[in-house]
């Protein structure tokens, strides 16, 4: 008999999973720059990374966010540079280079995981506009980000992670323009791959499906009120494709992220790994 698909029993689950899971110090002596710090996955990547013996560099628009993130990580007996950016704006971009290296003399991964998401309409009704500013966020920034940092990671023979989604996968109409970005982005991994591998850096990919976070949430309750039903019901519908019958938790996608910066992954680059309890199948 299966397991129930409740969001009562994939909190049960994770808090099985956080019982066993012991963070090693895999990044150890290591700077992550991570762009993109907010609430779910944004603090789950500062956060696991920290307790995997990482410095970080906290980048995203708002400093008192990044206070609240430097907060975490310091807790955990690691250092934090708080570096306000937008990371839409070259000159910013560059400030942030110069301010990392000022600060820790080094970067060995950089994290891109700040995106944002055009009106959920179908793609053929979007304006040329909102694709752009999307685009600017989700594929020009991580572009310039990786190219600026190059140097440097060259240096450490680093790595960089593109923080993607597994809407590269499907093909909903509400989610077309976001799809457009994530698939330039995903294509621009793989380029850079090929272009700053023969420099020693890395480039991967990671795509999460639905992540069990407060705006998921918050995203399942709106739903139920629509259709007339419960969040668990509407859990199970999101839970059911995956193989796990569950979503992952921030924690989980970080993770896994976070394994790609670590000397474990240091031949494996160009890749795009899916952590979404088994939705998705990479099929040749």
């Amino acid at each position: 008999m299966n397991a129930p698909t409740t969001a009562a029993a994939h909190v049960a689950t994770s808090a099985a999973v956080e019982e066993r899971y012991r963070p090693l110090p895999l990044l150890e002596g290591k700077v992550v720059v991570l762009s993109g710090v907010g609430p779910g996955l944004g603090r789950a990547l500062g956060e696991e990374a920290a307790k995997m013996g990482a410095d970080l560099v906290l980048v995203s628009r708002t400093e008192s966010r990044l206070e609240k993130m430097a907060e975490v990580v310091r807790a955990h007996g690691r250092r934090a540079l708080v570096v306000p950016t937008d990371i839409t704006d070259e000159d910013s971009r560059a400030k942030l280079v110069e301010r990392s290296l000022e600060e820790f003399g080094r970067v060995d991964c950089l994290l891109n995981n700040a995106f944002g998401i055009p009106p959920m309409d179908p793609v053929s009704t979007l304006s040329v506009e909102s694709l752009r500013a999307a685009n600017e966020t989700n594929v020009f920034a991580p572009l310039r980000l990786s190219a600026l940092f190059a140097d440097a990671l060259a240096a450490t023979h680093g790595s960089i992670i593109m923080l993607n989604s597994c809407v590269v996968h499907s093909s909903q109409p509400e989610y077309s323009g976001y799809k457009l970005s994530k698939g330039a982005l995903l294509h621009l991994a793989s380029s850079l791959a090929t272009d700053l591998g023969p420099r020693g850096i890395r480039v991967n990919s990671v795509a999460p499906s639905y992540i069990y976070e407060d705006v998921n949430k918050s995203y399942f309750d709106w739903l139920a009120s629509v259709d007339g039903v419960t969040h668990d019901d509407i859990y199970a519908q999101k839970a059911a494709p995956t193989d796990l019958k569950r979503l992952a938790s921030p924690e989980e996608v970080a993770r896994a992220t976070l394994f790609l910066a670590t000397d474990l992954a240091s031949a494996i680059t160009g890749q795009l790994i899916n952590v979404d309890c088994g939705e998705f199948h990479n099929e040749s």
